[in-house]
């Protein structure tokens, strides 16, 4: 049966749908509103992109200015830190040119003097060391993770105290073999800085070997009572803050900074922690001594 109620609302519905198409088309059409829309829209956005490059630069000129008072005050809080001392330098595996530079800037703008710098080939060339050893006890080095920490003792005495004569002697005739390279002259040192390479592509043996080696490295430089400071860049990966900390060495992670740079001289002054930005970390700076 025939019902004019739905006739009627299906009327009313289209006519709606042609009000509603009529005013989205005229405003559409409307060429002036969409241009002032537009334009509002840009207007804002520039404002905002001006406002962010006035405070863009003004937080540069703020860093600017701070960084100027930092590297101003730099020196003056490392000046004669390490006045007179003499401190080495060893590379637990593949050395650095850039790591040797920014270690002697820091040591030398405290005063001290970057006698010794010594690189160790990781892994170890046992059968050279041993060859070169012919006639001491340490020509069985390959067979003993046991003599290798003993020859890593001495080989930390050495660097840091110079020892007797016949240790000397050891030393020089084992130094191609143990060295991928050396400069300076064994002495008595205040100070020994560490930078330990990421032992990669080792075997099982070589690994154990190296370890042995470092452990005796460092236990031969604690047994003469000078300082040991690891080090590493910002960016170094992975970090060898951990193995330092596990080996009771204080540490700088930031070298490539002023505070790292800062952490390294006091560090080595004497002060003791694991210092940089990585969260390893325990802060910044040492804290501030009479």
């Amino acid at each position: 049966m025939f019902d004019y109620r739905y006739h009627a609302l299906s009327l009313a519905a289209v006519l709606l749908a042609l009000a509603v198409g009529i005013v989205i088309g005229v405003a559409i059409g409307d060429s002036n509103l969409v241009s002032s829309a537009k334009n509002g829209i840009v207007a804002n956005l520039n404002s905002e992109v001006s406002d962010a490059r006035k405070q863009a630069e003004q937080l540069q000129v703020k860093l600017t200015n701070e960084e100027a008072f930092s590297n101003g005050l730099y020196p003056l809080a490392v000046h004669d830190l390490l006045s007179g001392r003499g401190i080495g330098l060893v590379f637990l595996g593949a050395s650095s040119d850039n790591t040797d530079g920014l270690v002697r800037s820091a040591v030398t703008q405290a005063g001290g003097d970057l006698t010794v710098v010594a690189a160790v080939r990781e892994p170890l060339n046992l059968p050279a060391i041993a060859q070169e050893s012919v006639g001491t006890h340490y020509a069985a080095l390959a067979g003993s993770t046991a003599l290798i920490e003993r020859f890593g003792k001495l080989v930390g005495r050495q660097l840091v105290s110079g020892g007797q004569a016949v240790d000397r002697e050891l030393l020089s005739r084992v130094r191609g073999g143990l060295m991928s390279a050396f400069d300076g002259q064994l002495g008595r040192l205040e100070g020994l800085i560490v930078v330990r390479a990421d032992p990669t592509n080792m075997t099982p043996e070589q690994s154990a070997a190296s370890a042995a080696f470092e452990t005796g490295l460092l236990s031969g430089v604690a047994a003469v009572g000078v300082p040991a400071v690891g080090v590493e860049l910002t960016g170094t990966e992975p970090s060898q803050i951990s193995w330092y900390k596990s080996k009771n060495v204080s540490s700088v992670d930031d070298l490539d900074a002023p505070a790292g740079q800062a952490a390294l001289a006091y560090a080595l002054a004497g002060a003791h922690g694991a210092f940089g930005v990585k969260p390893t970390a325990d802060s910044l700076l040492p804290s501030a001594v009479p």
